[in-house]
């Protein structure tokens, strides 16, 4: 679905056009998975695989950058997950004809339960992502394959991940993409159609959804997001355009609030060549 376009005013530019070219983008990003993994000296990726419409995404996408036989799926439901979740992942992985694996993360989830006393909701969800993500990087040292990611520009930019949980990979071709740019690559690609037509979640809890928890759809959400952040448009011209305030104000604050998820840890500089401050080669750097 091509999201509507906002119309100039007050000196604002016309809604960024969040269209692709799927064939051209798909080629990149294919492009950019075989380089980054093969690059490293790994044949191989793993990635954890929800019957979510992002991961789904990432897999077409590494099956046709790496092959099949070099892309391991993880599925790892919770028994509260929605078993629709589960039958989602599987259809998926016979599409591909890649090699999976089935774990139920419940007796770690519960081991930390019985440790901790009461959890919450979302503390109790971001033990879930958390678990998933040991796993994931168990399998890429057991199996030397890099692990991917798969959250898109919408979640990173407004935080909604966990940290050390679902943010963690080694290779993420799916950041750079809006939601709704990942829906249409998705369709493009022939990601099965319950995929793709089922509400956005990431399925923690009974009758959980994204955009009831955010409490805007992704529609929205983008086109906001593409002015704010790729046009670079004031606030008050974002509002004298049509967008409620209220709304860009908490999106602006999420943004805000979550930019330690998006870089690694401030340290302390105490010499002349400090990591993340002077030292920030690429992976290629050799002299």
């Amino acid at each position: 679905m091509k999201p509507k376009r906002v119309r100039a005013s007050g000196g604002l530019p016309p809604d960024l056009d969040l269209e692709l070219d799927p064939r051209w983008s798909v080629r990149l990003l294919t492009d950019f998975v075989r380089s980054e993994v093969t690059r490293t000296g790994h044949e191989r990726v793993v990635l954890g695989l929800s019957g979510g419409l992002d991961s789904a995404l990432v897999a077409f996408l590494a099956a046709r950058a790496l092959g099949a036989a070099s892309v391991l799926a993880c599925l790892m439901p919770h028994r509260n997950s929605t078993p629709a979740s589960l039958a989602d992942a599987r259809s998926v992985v016979e599409a591909l004809g890649i090699p999976s694996e089935e774990i139920d993360i419940s007796p770690m989830v519960d081991g930390f339960a019985r440790v901790s006393g009461e959890v919450d909701s979302m503390r109790l969800g971001n033990v879930m992502a958390r678990c998933r993500m040991i796993l994931l990087y168990d399998r890429s040292a057991r199996h030397r394959a890099l692990v991917l990611g798969t959250s898109n520009k919408t979640e990173l930019l407004l935080g909604y991940g966990t940290l050390h949980g679902d943010l963690a990979s080694a290779v993420n071709p799916l950041g750079d993409l809006y939601k709704t740019q990942v829906r249409q690559l998705s369709r493009y690609l022939g990601v099965p159609r319950a995929i793709l037509e089922k509400p956005p979640s990431a399925d923690l809890w009974a009758d959980q959804s994204d955009e009831q928890e955010i409490g805007y759809s992704y529609e929205e959400l983008d086109r906001l997001l593409a002015l704010l952040i790729d046009a670079r448009v004031s606030r008050e011209s974002v509002i004298a355009a049509g967008f409620d305030a209220t709304m860009v104000d908490r999106i602006t604050g999420m943004i805000t609030r979550s930019q330690f998820k998006r870089r690694l840890p401030v340290i302390a500089k105490m010499s002349a060549r400090s990591v993340g401050w002077d030292f920030r080669y690429p992976r290629d750097w050799r002299t």
